[in-house]
């Protein structure tokens, strides 16, 4: 049959799936997913069907079940059902119904393929809602990529319908004589995608006969641009970001040579979630703003003198935790301090500093915070005191780095240890030292 040697062109052409693999067929019951699991049925793959059931649609949901049920039994393809109360799913996380659906499908998708050891997620998507897509994108301002339409791979799902025109598709059910359900709210333009497909594109096609075919070629011609560019952005990040010990380093003089270009400077942050008006603020402060920094969801970049500093969120800012007791080992943050009456001789592991500190001289509770505004300490082998935010600075630890550096505080509130970095000198082991204390951090 050509219909099956162009599905199987197309797999193999974009390496959908191999001989043998299992495959999840998402089947709600439409033309679409049921030609899918038609002609999966007559080729070389394990497949399991999984249907939602939403009921939103009364009875008719019911037969959508039935149909897909029925179906399934025919073609020899095991059938997986789940009910969803989608209404009070919507209520509850504060999305819409067409939002919780979307939600709900993909969450009981992963769990099921996982189960099943299924290999891809096989979604029925066909040419014309790779247009619709895309149009769709359009008026929501996602750029190039939005252009581009639907990824025809991408992670564990793919769509091996999307050389198939919505005609074709139409076509193609009446020919082989698959039965199919239709869904009356396609047919409502109350939603953005139906509007786009019964009144947008219609118009379109009254200036452009073939404007279906032309978008297509568009939409190519969009992927490609846009994988050109993200090769390019990425090889320019990959110089650009030098690991260190915040996160990411950005030298200022060597991204001087983009900042006067909007779009790569957002295409360079955009994969740590900064969206273009903080990137915008970015390039604003470049130049006369030092100390500025610019936050995303997860992420957040520091403007300093000579370089700009990227690191993931560490939340520290607030977070004490207290030692009541030894031996005990406490986390803070992505650290650990471990607290031992024995020597540290057998504790030193790879990236872990030792300090022994005299047990009489303590306090207890003691506790570990971030440096504040105002430390004061006195350093090892010095008589007067020193503010820790000027140790730092001598020091030439950033901003970012200082934040993530736990201060030991004894009970009676003086610095014990800037931990990994300097004790403080009233705290060192003397001749008339009884007692040791060990702290391990790591």
């Amino acid at each position: 049959m050509e219909l099956i040697d162009r599905l199987k062109g197309f797999i193999h052409e974009h390496d959908l799936l191999e001989t043998g693999d299992r495959v999840l067929l998402a089947v709600s019951g439409g033309r679409d997913s049921m030609l899918m699991a038609y002609l999966f049925s007559q080729l070389p793959y394990d497949c399991i069907i999984a249907h939602c059931n939403f009921n939103l649609r009364g009875k008719e949901s019911d037969k959508d079940e039935a149909l897909v049920r029925e179906m399934g039994e025919k073609w020899k393809i095991p059938v997986f059902v789940k009910h969803f109360n989608t209404i009070e799913y919507a209520r509850e996380a504060r999305v819409s119904t067409q939002m919780a659906a979307r939600e709900l499908r993909y969450q009981w998708f992963d769990g099921l393929s996982e189960k099943h050891h299924c290999r891809r997620i096989a979604i029925a998507q066909h040419g014309n809602d790779h247009l619709e897509t895309a149009l769709l994108n359009l008026t929501r301002g996602t750029g190039i990529r939005g252009l581009a339409g639907i990824k025809i791979k991408r992670d564990v799902f793919i769509r091996p319908l999307l050389f198939l025109s919505a005609e074709e598709v139409t076509c193609l059910v009446g020919q082989l004589s698959v039965p199919y359900r239709d869904d009356q709210s396609n047919f409502s333009t109350q939603y953005a995608r139906n509007k786009i497909r019964l009144e947008i594109i219609p118009k379109f096609k009254e200036i452009q006969p073939d404007f279906e075919h032309v978008m297509r070629s568009n939409i190519r011609r969009f992927d490609e641009a846009h994988a050109f560019i993200q090769r390019t952005v990425d090889a320019i990040r990959n110089e650009l970001l030098v690991p260190c010990a915040a996160g990411y380093r950005v030298d200022k003089q060597e991204l001087g040579q983009y900042i006067d270009d909007p779009f790569l400077v957002y295409e360079l942050f955009k994969p740590f979630g900064f969206n273009r008006t903080t990137t915008d603020d970015l390039i604003g402060s470049y130049h006369r703003q030092s100390g500025a920094t610019f936050n995303a969801d997860h992420y957040e970049l520091l403007l300093d003198r000579a370089c700009i500093f990227l690191r993931q969120h560490t939340h520290t800012e607030g977070l004490v935790l207290e030692i009541e007791e030894v031996p005990t080992t406490v986390k803070w943050a992505d650290h650990s301090i471990e607290v031992l009456t024995a020597d540290c001789a057998n504790q030193e592991g790879v990236g872990a500093i030792c300090e022994r500190v005299d047990a009489d001289q303590l306090i207890f509770p003691l506790s570990v915070r971030s440096w504040q505004q105002g430390d004061r300490f006195q350093p090892l082998g010095m008589k007067g005191r020193k503010k820790v935010s000027d140790f730092f600075i001598q020091q030439k630890i950033d901003r970012f780095e200082k934040e993530r550096i736990p201060i030991l505080l004894n009970g009676n509130g003086e610095i014990i240890w800037i931990v990994g970095l300097r004790l403080d000198n009233r705290y060192k082991i003397t001749e008339n030292t009884k007692k040791v204390l060990t702290f391990v951090f790591k």
